[in-house]
């Protein structure tokens, strides 16, 4: 595959920053694919942060050259994640702190947050109370007043899955503007591709890929599916229909 068609996916999912869920399984992992996104981020010359709940930060780190890294601000709450060594660089209140101290930042250069996991955090903390964090980081580019004054903004969340109910699963559905499935067969992975564009019907794909060691893409030529009008499960017919 091409490095144009490579960059184009990892492109389609980044392209309306807001909140991109990673959907993985046991089988089908999400980090690799994660870690590709903040790989393509960081080249982009955005700032790049990695709440790091799951795994350490040497084994996050793991496969990206000393560029990349350099890049990447990692904010390691895996070792101590409640902060009881109270070191001055950590925010208070944990990954759900780091959170919400990025939504009061003014900064005009666009930023993604890759979340490792929000299935940890999920398990830690009420829905209600991450989807509402979720909504105003991933939302603050947005709001009335505020859109030339502070850049874009991507919300990477790892979500495993099969951890969850599907109370939780709907609801961090329902504040994607981008959702990835991860699945596939006979060891080649596949990720479903759904995207929900303001005012428009929600489209979907199938890409085919692999992941290559240094975290770049490698497309299936002629295994991807064009993009098709998706019928949402999370939304009621008549909001899912075009503006008129």
């Amino acid at each position: 595959a091409g490095t144009g068609r490579e960059l184009e996916m990892l492109d389609s999912l980044l392209a309306l920053g807001g909140l991109v869920l990673l959907r993985d399984s046991v089988e089908w992992e999400g980090r690799s694919l994660l870690k590709a996104l903040v790989k393509k981020s960081a080249l982009c010359g955005e700032q790049v942060h990695i709440l790091g709940c799951e795994v350490s930060e040497e084994e996050f780190r793991e496969g990206f050259d000393s560029d990349i890294n350099n890049r990447l601000v990692y904010h390691d709450f895996f070792r101590d994640p409640l902060n009881w060594s109270k070191t001055e660089e950590a925010f208070p209140g944990g990954p759900l702190g780091a959170l919400r101290a990025m939504c009061k930042r003014t900064d005009p250069v666009p930023v993604t947050i890759a979340l490792d996991s929000l299935s940890w955090l999920l398990l830690r903390l009420p829905c209600t109370t991450l989807c509402q964090a979720l909504h105003a980081v991933s939302h603050q580019d947005s709001c009335p007043g505020d859109s030339s004054s502070v850049g874009k903004v991507s919300v990477l969340g790892l979500l495993h899955e099969e951890l969850h109910g599907p109370g939780p699963v709907g609801a961090l559905s329902s504040l994607a503007q981008t959702e990835v499935t991860l699945g596939g067969t006979t060891g080649q992975a596949s990720a479903h591709i759904l995207c929900r564009r303001p005012r428009q019907r929600p489209t979907d794909q199938t890409q085919w890929f692999s992941i290559l060691p240094d975290f770049s893409l490698d497309l299936q030529e002629g295994l991807s599916v064009e993009s098709q009008p998706y019928s949402d499960p999370h939304i009621p017919p008549t909001a899912g229909s075009p503006a008129a």
